[in-house]
């Protein structure tokens, strides 16, 4: 078991539903600490540069739309696997498939509006958390 990171986000829909701790609540009893966090106001260019491998897909400007219609939290969370567990605890990506209890499941609202985001793969975990974060604010390892 290796000591990781892992890139979330609690999406613009989620954030209005007021589930921010809920959803935290939810890493924490998963053994994820919180290793830094910030609530902003996604620019579309950040977002377009963020979501770059979906560019040439039918659903980007949607995407782009959704993710930058309101605030949202921007997190690094670090445990034992935090890429795999992270993926386990949110849940398939259409919340009306994702298992009962998990994030999507709970607070998700369809396959474009489900509630978070976390990295696939260790690689995109490290491109996404670069894009988002100075080394010196990720302080809860």
């Amino acid at each position: 078991m290796a000591n990781e990171e892992t890139f979330s986000i609690i999406k613009p829909n989620a954030v209005k539903k007021n589930a921010v701790g809920a959803i935290i609540t939810q890493f924490e009893k998963n053994e994820l600490k919180v290793a830094a966090a910030k609530m902003v106001h996604l620019s579309r260019k950040k977002c377009e540069e963020f979501y770059q491998e979906h560019s040439a897909r039918p659903f980007f400007g949607e995407l782009v739309d959704f993710m930058t219609s309101g605030p949202v939290l921007l997190m690094v969370l670090s445990g034992e696997n935090a890429v795999s567990r992270n993926r386990e605890i949110m849940g398939a990506t259409d919340p009306s498939k994702a298992a009962p209890g998990t994030i999507r499941a709970l607070f998700g609202d369809n396959v474009g509006e489900n509630a978070v985001h976390g990295s696939d793969s260790p690689q995109s975990a490290a491109r996404e958390i670069q894009l988002f974060f100075e080394k010196g604010e990720i302080v809860n390892k």
